[in-house]
């Protein structure tokens, strides 16, 4: 009889443990996350207060280079994040973040601050809640993360032909389903990033840069919501 109770207290012991050290792995992804939100917003702003500084990127073949180096960070850190050690791992998400600012820079001329902070609200609102949903339900999401993957390379596709047509019709049809997609993404990716945690074996050093990557991958979920949100919602200057 104390052999059973022991074991019993011991299992109830490691289940503890292990839903402590699950919960400070996604608040770890959060933290991560938010702070790298807060480093491309102050970023994004400052730039845009600069005309001198917009002018010289945007006003030069610099616009290039501010479009497609966030890009090239992202496939670096996603192909060399093996055999980065963690606090290198974190240095390129930093540097991600940042660089992220002054090509998300325009939105501040082009629309009013009132409604990009609205919008900001209104995507914190329902990216919490559909993470929330991801972390906590029994549902398996792997078809419906599967479909609107599908669904981000059509939007992917129309936008490029929408380069060509400057179809305002499209564009709107883009935004909305734009929304719907990173909304359905951002339940399966939380779901994928718990599920992550049973395969890191306790690997301080696997926690680490699972961490890191699923911060960035819920990053681009939220940026990406909240862009369409403003494409959809923001009022124009």
């Amino acid at each position: 009889m104390n052999l059973n109770r022991s074991a019993g207290a011991n299992v109830g012991i490691s289940s503890a443990q292990y839903n402590e050290g699950l919960r400070a792995y996604m608040l770890r992804i959060y933290n991560y996350m938010a702070c790298a939100l807060a480093l491309t917003g102050a970023v994004a702003f400052f730039a845009s207060s600069s005309p001198a500084f917009m002018q010289a990127i945007y006003g030069t073949p610099l616009k290039l280079l501010v479009m497609l180096a966030p890009i090239g960070i992202v496939m670096y850190l996603s192909f060399r994040i093996n055999s980065l050690s963690v606090k290198s791992a974190q240095t390129w998400f930093w540097i991600y973040a940042g660089a992220m600012g002054p090509s998300l820079s325009f939105i501040f001329l082009v629309y009013t601050g009132a409604s990009i902070a609205r919008c900001f609200f209104i995507t914190a609102s329902v990216f919490g809640s559909m993470s929330l949903y991801g972390y906590t339900t029994k549902k398996d999401l792997t078809g419906m993360g599967s479909f609107m993957i599908m669904g981000l390379f059509g939007i992917i596709l129309a936008s490029i032909v929408n380069l060509f047509m400057q179809s305002s019709g499209l564009d709107f049809a883009i935004s909305a389903l734009g929304v719907i997609i990173f909304t359905g993404l951002t339940a399966y990716d939380t779901q994928k990033l718990k599920e992550l945690y049973y395969v890191t074996g306790g690997s301080q050093d696997a926690i680490g840069k699972a961490s890191i990557m699923g911060a960035l991958t819920l990053y681009l979920d939220f940026i990406n919501l909240m862009i369409m949100m403003i494409r959809l919602y923001a009022d124009r200057k």
